[in-house]
């Protein structure tokens, strides 16, 4: 794998090319939650520039556009772990398909790209890399939940907690390229766990 600009923080790899897809995938996720939760589209221009839209898309860049980034970058941080080359790259045309979507018909389209691994693994690693990102959003909805208890912030937090937890649970699917097939892979019972946990989260 071809990496540009080499930069190490601690054990931690990555590199100006990587920086600049995740900031580009993160933002565009953010705008494209912040059309829909703020109802604001093709047929309803006027609050694109006030005061409610831009606070709306701070929320949306801490909540479900924080989901989508970090869960990318469980996928690194594990991948890195076993000794792989890890970098994200954002599929510009999706980012562009899920802007558009969002402002357009108001519905959410979203695979803003993937991490690129590189190195040899075992099934159980891949699992593993694989588990990392769906993990991650079950952190984060739980953190969220527990934000919205604490400090209530005009549903925000549990907009970013059900975000998340959809987000991990969507992932689960065990077809295609989805992180649920390389799970259950590996082992049913962790997969069947995971789903659980979603189902919890999402539900309950």
């Amino acid at each position: 794998m071809t990496r540009y600009h080499p930069i190490k923080i601690g054990r931690f790899r990555t590199s100006k090319r990587e920086l600049v897809d995740i900031t580009k995938a993160w933002f565009a996720i953010s705008l494209a939650f912040t059309f829909i939760f703020s109802n604001i589209g093709l047929n309803n221009l006027s609050g694109i520039i006030s005061i409610e839209f831009l606070i709306i898309l701070l929320a949306s860049l801490f909540t479900a556009g924080l989901g989508f980034l970090l869960h990318e970058i469980g996928h690194k941080i594990a991948a890195q772990h076993y000794g792989c080359e890890a970098e994200f790259r954002s599929d510009d045309s999706m980012l562009y398909l899920a802007v558009g979507m969002a402002f357009v018909i108001g519905f959410l389209f979203a695979a803003p790209g993937a991490v690129m691994i590189a190195g040899h693994i075992s099934r159980r690693q891949n699992g593993i890399i694989s588990l990392a990102g769906p993990a991650v959003n079950y952190v984060l909805a739980v953190l969220f939940l527990g934000l919205s208890m604490v400090i209530p912030l005009f549903g925000v937090w549990k907009i970013g907690a059900m975000v998340n937890a959809w987000l991990g649970l969507f992932n689960l699917i065990p077809f295609g390229n989805f992180d649920g097939k390389k799970i259950l892979f590996w082992n049913n019972w962790v997969w069947l766990s995971m789903v659980a946990t979603g189902v919890f989260l999402v539900f309950f």
